[in-house]
Protein backbone atom coordinates (compact mmCIF):
# COMPACT_ATOMS: atom_id res chain seq x y z
CA UNK A 1 0.00 0.00 0.00
CA UNK A 2 1.74 3.23 -0.97
CA UNK A 3 1.30 6.63 0.94
CA UNK A 4 -2.19 8.37 0.87
CA UNK A 5 -3.55 5.38 -1.12
CA UNK A 6 -5.40 4.20 2.30
CA UNK A 7 -9.36 5.19 1.77
CA UNK A 8 -10.20 7.61 4.76
CA UNK A 9 -13.99 6.32 6.53
CA UNK A 10 -16.15 8.81 8.02
CA UNK A 11 -16.50 8.73 11.26
CA UNK A 12 -19.90 8.20 12.54
CA UNK A 13 -21.68 11.91 14.81
CA UNK A 14 -20.39 11.10 18.75
CA UNK A 15 -23.59 12.86 19.88
CA UNK A 16 -27.19 12.19 19.45
CA UNK A 17 -29.82 14.26 20.63
CA UNK A 18 -32.36 12.80 23.37
CA UNK A 19 -35.24 13.59 20.73
CA UNK A 20 -33.28 11.20 18.15
CA UNK A 21 -33.23 8.39 20.77
CA UNK A 22 -35.89 5.89 19.75
CA UNK A 23 -39.04 5.71 22.38
CA UNK A 24 -40.25 2.54 23.39
CA UNK A 25 -44.45 2.63 25.21
CA UNK A 26 -43.31 2.59 28.59
CA UNK A 27 -44.10 -0.05 31.15
CA UNK A 28 -48.35 -0.83 30.70
CA UNK A 29 -48.75 -0.58 35.06
CA UNK A 30 -46.39 2.45 35.93
CA UNK A 31 -48.59 3.99 32.82
CA UNK A 32 -51.68 3.04 34.37
CA UNK A 33 -50.86 3.61 37.72
CA UNK A 34 -49.89 7.24 36.47
CA UNK A 35 -53.45 7.66 34.84
CA UNK A 36 -54.81 6.18 37.70
CA UNK A 37 -52.92 9.09 40.08
CA UNK A 38 -53.60 11.80 37.75
CA UNK A 39 -56.91 11.34 38.18
CA UNK A 40 -57.30 10.90 41.48
CA UNK A 41 -54.97 14.26 42.15
CA UNK A 42 -52.71 12.67 43.70
CA UNK A 43 -49.97 15.20 43.09
CA UNK A 44 -52.05 18.02 44.73
CA UNK A 45 -52.82 16.00 47.19
CA UNK A 46 -48.99 15.23 48.69
CA UNK A 47 -48.06 18.44 47.78
CA UNK A 48 -50.55 20.32 50.19
CA UNK A 49 -49.84 17.56 52.88
CA UNK A 50 -45.87 18.03 52.37
CA UNK A 51 -46.32 21.92 52.11
CA UNK A 52 -44.87 21.96 55.48
CA UNK A 53 -41.83 20.12 55.17
CA UNK A 54 -40.79 21.91 51.92
CA UNK A 55 -38.46 25.38 52.52
CA UNK A 56 -38.28 27.91 49.23
CA UNK A 57 -34.49 28.78 50.40
CA UNK A 58 -32.60 26.68 52.38
CA UNK A 59 -30.29 24.17 50.84
CA UNK A 60 -31.16 22.58 47.70
CA UNK A 61 -34.19 22.07 46.44
CA UNK A 62 -35.74 18.84 46.72
CA UNK A 63 -37.80 16.52 44.65
CA UNK A 64 -41.46 17.47 44.35
CA UNK A 65 -43.89 15.93 46.65
CA UNK A 66 -45.47 13.84 43.29
CA UNK A 67 -42.30 12.70 42.18
CA UNK A 68 -40.72 11.63 45.14
CA UNK A 69 -43.69 9.74 46.64
CA UNK A 70 -43.67 7.93 42.56
CA UNK A 71 -40.28 6.76 43.65
CA UNK A 72 -41.04 5.27 47.26
CA UNK A 73 -43.86 3.61 44.71
CA UNK A 74 -40.97 2.39 42.44
CA UNK A 75 -39.26 1.35 45.33
CA UNK A 76 -41.99 -0.91 46.66
CA UNK A 77 -43.11 -2.88 43.16
CA UNK A 78 -39.75 -3.40 42.11
CA UNK A 79 -38.19 -4.40 45.99
CA UNK A 80 -35.46 -1.92 46.31
CA UNK A 81 -34.49 -1.45 49.75
CA UNK A 82 -32.66 1.78 49.83
CA UNK A 83 -32.93 5.30 48.58
CA UNK A 84 -29.79 4.97 46.31
CA UNK A 85 -30.84 1.52 44.74
CA UNK A 86 -34.11 3.64 43.92
CA UNK A 87 -32.49 6.56 42.56
CA UNK A 88 -30.20 4.64 40.70
CA UNK A 89 -33.39 2.37 39.16
CA UNK A 90 -35.42 5.46 38.33
CA UNK A 91 -32.28 7.63 36.40
CA UNK A 92 -31.06 4.12 34.51
CA UNK A 93 -34.84 3.75 33.16
CA UNK A 94 -36.29 5.89 30.63
CA UNK A 95 -40.01 4.73 31.15
CA UNK A 96 -39.39 5.27 34.71
CA UNK A 97 -38.61 8.69 34.02
CA UNK A 98 -41.30 9.08 31.84
CA UNK A 99 -43.72 7.56 34.94
CA UNK A 100 -41.64 10.57 37.11
CA UNK A 101 -42.44 13.05 35.11
CA UNK A 102 -38.24 13.76 34.44
CA UNK A 103 -37.53 15.67 30.79
CA UNK A 104 -35.71 12.86 28.57
CA UNK A 105 -32.78 15.15 27.72
CA UNK A 106 -31.30 15.41 31.10
CA UNK A 107 -33.18 19.13 31.80
CA UNK A 108 -34.89 18.09 34.58
CA UNK A 109 -32.19 16.79 37.60
CA UNK A 110 -32.73 13.29 38.94
CA UNK A 111 -33.78 13.98 42.41
CA UNK A 112 -32.22 11.88 44.97
CA UNK A 113 -34.19 10.22 48.01
CA UNK A 114 -33.08 11.75 51.45
CA UNK A 115 -33.37 10.50 54.74
CA UNK A 116 -35.44 13.75 55.72
CA UNK A 117 -37.87 13.28 53.27
CA UNK A 118 -38.68 9.74 53.64
CA UNK A 119 -38.92 11.20 57.43
CA UNK A 120 -41.30 14.17 56.71
CA UNK A 121 -43.51 11.85 54.65
CA UNK A 122 -44.00 9.10 56.85
CA UNK A 123 -45.24 12.05 59.99
CA UNK A 124 -47.40 12.69 57.04
CA UNK A 125 -49.75 9.46 57.59
CA UNK A 126 -47.76 7.71 54.26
Amino acid sequence: MALGQRRRERQMEAFVEASDLPRSPGHPFYTALNRLLAENGFDSLVENLCAAYYAETMGRPGASPGVFFRMLFVGYFEGLKSHRSISWRCADSRSLGEFLGLAPNGSGAQPILREQDAQAAAEGGF
